[in-house]
Parts: structure tokens; sequence; C-alpha cells
């Protein structure tokens, strides 16, 4: 049940926050739109309720109920980022818009960039571990929830795998090119 309710959650995320980027962009219904992504985090509790309800009812903890934990996380850390990620990208595709923002191309900017990501992976992971916790607290039958811990530690090779982008611009930067117009320095025009 609770592998369908995760397919479920993740297929309507995307699902209302395309209607909610239609109805925003091109058919101009700006209180449908807003209602639309408000309602995205609901599937998240939807999906913790979902995860409390299997495991009160007699289910035994396993890979699945792991995954929802992680896909809280994901959606509590992530989740605001990635709706500007797509109302950037469609408004910019269909409205208009300016050209969506980009991380930086290299330099020190780039690696300061891949660190926040980083640490912004390591959050959700302390949180995903932190419901997990908190699912066994509420269950309170070790013997029923001990897959819990086994996720936790394979779930925390996210992070480890994650390091190596910050690390990696950290010590071998990539070099940025100037632009001559920003750094002051005259350019000669051509002709």
């Amino acid at each position: 049940m609770i592998l369908a309710v995760i397919i479920g959650c993740e297929i309507g995320f995307w699902v209302l926050l395309g209607l909610g980027l239609v109805t925003r962009y091109l058919w101009r219904m700006r209180r449908l739109s807003t209602a639309l992504l408000v309602a995205v985090p609901l599937l998240d509790v939807v999906l913790l309720a979902a995860s409390v309800i299997d495991m009160r009812g007699g289910a035994t903890a396993d890979w699945r109920h792991g995954l929802a934990a992680a896909y809280l996380a994901y959606s509590i850390v992530f989740g605001h980022r990635t709706v500007k990620w797509a109302d950037a990208r469609f408004a910019h595709r269909f409205a208009g818009g300016p050209e969506p923002w980009k991380p930086p191309a290299g330099g020190m900017a780039r690696a300061r960039y891949e660190w926040i990501m980083w640490f912004k992976i390591v959050l959700a992971y302390g949180i995903a571990c932190g419901l997990l916790l908190g699912l066994a607290w509420i269950v309170g039958n070790p013997a029923r929830t001990a897959a819990l811990t086994g996720f936790m530690l394979d779930l925390s090779k996210i992070p480890l795998i994650a390091l190596i982008w910050p690390v990696s611009y950290t010590l071998f930067p990539k070099k940025v090119k100037e632009d001559r117009r920003e750094s002051g320095v005259p350019v000669k025009p051509r002709g």
C-alpha cells in the first residue's frame, strides 16, 4: 500500500505543479493557480499519514517506509526550490519571463553554491532520519522497525557521494572566462 501512495504522491506532485503553472501562465487564473501550488505540500501530509497508519496497523517496516521518509525530507528541503525552478522555466518559455537563473559557472562562487547544496542534502538526510526514528518510536516495536535503521545507513551514502561535487569544485575550481565589460576594461568597438 505504501509504495502506491508514494507513487501517487510523486505523480500528484508533478500534476499539481503542472496544472498550477498552466493555470497561472496560460489560462491567467491566478487564484486557482495559487490554490493548486499550495496544495502541493499537502501530498506530503498524505504520505506521512499513510506511513503512520500503515505502521500502526501492524505492518513491518521495510524500504518503502524508508523511501516515504526520504521523499518527505526531499520535499521539505527541496520542494520550494523545485517549484521555483519549474516556475521560472515555465514563465520564460510560455509567458515571456526572464531567462531562468543558473548556478555560477565556476570559480569559488560555484564551490560555495555546491557546498550550500550539499548542506541541504545533509539537512534532508537528517530530516529523513528524524522521521524514521519518529516512526520507530510511534510503533514502539523494535522487531518491526529494524529495517528503518538499515535504511538510514543505506541513505547515508547519498550525502557521502554528493560530497564529491563541493570538494572537487573547492580543490579544482573551474576557470571562468571574465567578461571584459564587467571587469572595467574598455571594450574596443568592432568595425
